[in-house]
């Protein structure tokens, strides 16, 4: 049962007092006994389960300033790892940096019924593409009506299966310039850009369109695996009506008002594209087998945080679910921001809006270059010796470190 918690996130403790790898640690092998995993699934645990300890090696840190050496153990860098999104993060948004317009920025989500759940659970690569395409597809179709607005745009999409509660909920956050290119190389903006980009009910309607005449062909060319509890589908009359009562559902599109300015649109950025299905800050505790976190319920109008309990291996499962398929890239680039082609278009939309450039700022360089030393508390501490999982030497900035420091690995 959920109940009320004080609304503060825990986003702002140092280091949470539980992490999704002490569970992994403490229960994975019974549950990996007891229930069958795909190899990926089995990989994702013995990553988080062993990240930052001496089975991936360690690294050896200096600060720039007052010279202080700290050695830890290296991250597991897998991208379903609570721990390990930070650096990832923050190199990703400084790239995108680079790309940012001096325009107003919309955010756009696409979301599936909770009816495809079942059939997304043995078919993820094949609804997560049909998500990215037809909401992309529909976006763009929306850009280049000249009812709406008449050109190119340009935007990256990140996906999302989960809920707050971990349960199955898939959706797509696409961060949108408001604006695009037309035929003869001139900047457009839309229509309506003080109200809405494109109106969502419209949207909705498209994008449902789009995304069943997608699923069909997918089954009817074999390419969707079905479980014993949707079999029935292989018979063309209950496909069609269970194809029937997915598109009486509601296909939810939602637009949020634009962005107040560039800084904002970094922030989301840096909130959406690396998050997992649980940060390690959600944990409360670990007891008797029993996961207790907090979660916050959307439905709730106050949106304060509440707390709900997880059996083990409820809460395992759940986390499973949402392993993405090996190479799945989950945050993608459109229209003019498509990969191989940002750059030029970027420049030549700042030419037209003659716009200083907003990025390369050296502050966001700097921020990005390891934690601040604990000792000076000024300065950074820089990795400078590396040593990988299989003790090879991965860099060295002193050649006479090795024979200066000695690190402990017991």
């Amino acid at each position: 049962m959920a109940l009320s918690c004080p609304s503060e996130s825990n986003e702002t403790q140092p280091r949470p007092p539980y992490e999704v790898g002490d569970i992994f640690r403490l229960y994975g092998q019974e549950y990996r006994a007891t229930h069958s995993l795909t190899q990926k699934q089995r990989s994702v645990m013995f990553d988080i389960a062993h990240c930052r300890t001496s089975t991936f090696g360690y690294h050896v840190d200096r600060c720039e300033q007052c010279g202080y050496i700290d050695g830890a153990y290296n991250s597991c860098r897998n991208r379903h790892c609570p721990t390990c999104q930070g650096i990832s993060q923050r190199k990703w948004v400084k790239a995108r940096l680079e790309d940012l317009l001096p325009v107003p920025y919309y955010h756009v989500v696409f979301t599936l019924p909770h009816t495809l759940f079942p059939l997304s659970l043995y078919n993820k690569e094949v609804i997560y593409e049909l998500l990215f395409d037809s909401a992309s597809e529909t976006l763009l179709s929306f850009g280049r009506d000249p009812r709406w607005l008449g050109g190119e745009i340009g935007f990256c999409g990140v996906l999302h299966s989960w809920g707050q509660r971990l349960l199955h909920h898939i959706h797509s956050h696409f961060i949108v310039p408001g604006g695009g290119l037309t035929k003869d190389g001139q900047w457009v903006e839309p229509k309506y850009s003080r109200k809405f980009l494109f109106p969502v009910h419209a949207l909705s309607e498209v994008f449902r369109g789009k995304f069943i005449e997608a699923l069909k062909k997918a089954c009817y060319n074999g390419e969707l695996v079905l479980p014993d509890e949707l079999r029935y589908l292989e018979q063309d009359d209950d496909f069609q009506g269970w194809v029937d009562e997915l598109v009486s559902q509601d296909w939810v599109v939602y637009c949020k008002p634009p962005f107040g300015g560039p800084e904002q649109v970094v922030r989301y950025l840096g909130k959406y594209t690396h998050r997992v299905a649980i940060s390690n800050h959600r944990l409360i505790s670990i007891d008797n087998g029993q996961i207790f976190f907090h979660y916050k319920d959307y439905k709730d109008k106050r949106l304060i945080w509440k707390y709900m309990s997880l059996h083990v291996n409820d809460f395992i499962q759940r986390f499973l679910w949402h392993v993405l398929p090996e190479g799945f890239h989950k945050i993608r680039h459109y229209g003019f921001l498509a990969n191989g082609k940002a750059k030029a278009k970027v420049a030549q939309i700042r030419e037209l809006l003659r716009a200083k450039i907003i990025s390369s700022t050296e502050e966001s360089s700097k921020d990005n270059r390891g934690v601040i030393c604990p000792v000076c508390k000024k300065g950074r501490l820089i990795p400078f010796f590396v040593i990988d999982r299989f003790g090879n030497i991965m860099f060295k900035a002193l050649s006479f470190f090795t024979a200066a420091y000695s690190f402990n690995t017991s």
